[in-house]
């Protein structure tokens, strides 16, 4: 796995369809080219520094989650292999290989479907204040990272600029419709729960995490990333203690980081120092290793 980092793409001849804060996506017409970089982003600022290897990690835990979870509802998933891809995109092996695959274009339902099992982030800090998240009553006295009695769907906003919103489900369903929110939920759950068994087996926990869903061909089909330390918290399993924060191997070690600096979280980020890259790095593909065990052999 040795290879370079990468920061940015910029192909003049393909038409850039979106820049998010780790992806490059193409517009292929009735497909898409995503590419996963090696940015990372923090209190939702893009950081100076690349993580090496992160974007591989991402592509590969995705790729695995996808069709672990395909019983459970189909996802936008076409191909990663390079000799599958339209011809056009064959020189640019070098930088697509293991870090890019094309998915099918469809149109995003604009809900952030968060699922946690655990007392964790935001979620903790609106229970200190409420007792509840997102509406949903919980019991007293939980400490911080403590287990939910059971997981619960935790919606949010989909924010194209600054922090997602959390809301409640009858929020959600004033937006997009009852019955489509109850589908959302029903599916995140589901999810959630096969993919958290799984990862327990492999000592790693699933605190929460969100999904994306998009509509194709008037059915719901699961997009974007999954199931990654990008858009979960993932906790090693033997170290697990309630009453606090815990280990991750999710980006939580550079925002714990971050927050030791006098840095108002806003552009331009602090450089990340040589050390804080290389463990970030290791925690990732630990996680990646530790998830499926022979994605880099």
């Amino acid at each position: 796995m040795e290879k370079e980092t990468l920061r940015l793409t910029g192909f003049k001849d393909l038409q850039l369809f979106k820049r998010g804060k780790v992806r490059d996506v193409y517009d292929l017409k009735d497909k898409l080219l995503i590419i996963s970089t090696d940015r990372i982003s923090c209190f939702d600022v893009v950081l100076p520094t690349c993580i090496p290897h992160k974007g591989e990690v991402l592509t590969h835990l995705s790729l695995f989650w996808f069709e672990f979870t395909k019983d459970v509802i189909p996802n936008h998933f076409i191909c990663a292999k390079i000799e599958d891809f339209p011809g056009e995109l064959h020189k640019y092996k070098d930088i697509l290989d293991a870090r890019s695959m094309l998915v099918k274009k469809v149109k995003p339902i604009p809900v952030e479907c968060v699922v946690r099992g655990y007392l964790s982030g935001s979620g903790w800090k609106e229970y200190m204040m409420s007792q509840s998240i997102c509406g949903i009553k919980l019991p007293a006295a939980l400490k911080e990272s403590d287990k939910l009695p059971q997981a619960i769907f935790t919606p949010a906003t989909k924010e194209d600029v600054g922090h997602d919103i959390n809301v409640t489900q009858e929020f959600v369903e004033k937006e997009i419709g009852k019955h489509l929110t109850q589908k959302l939920k029903e599916i995140s759950l589901a999810l959630y729960k096969k993919a958290r068994q799984y990862a327990e087996t492999k000592g790693i926990i699933i605190a929460d995490t969100k999904f994306e869903f998009g509509m194709h061909e008037e059915n719901i089909i699961l997009i974007d990333e999954v199931l990654t330390p990008d858009s979960s918290r993932f906790w090693p399993k033997e170290q697990y203690k309630p009453g606090g924060a815990q280990p991750s191997f999710d980006k939580q070690f550079v925002r714990d980081y971050l927050e030791t600096l006098d840095w108002n979280k806003t552009p331009p980020a602090p450089e990340l120092p040589e050390e804080i890259v290389k463990k970030t790095t290791e925690k990732y593909i630990q996680a990646l290793k530790m998830l499926v065990p022979n994605a880099l052999s």
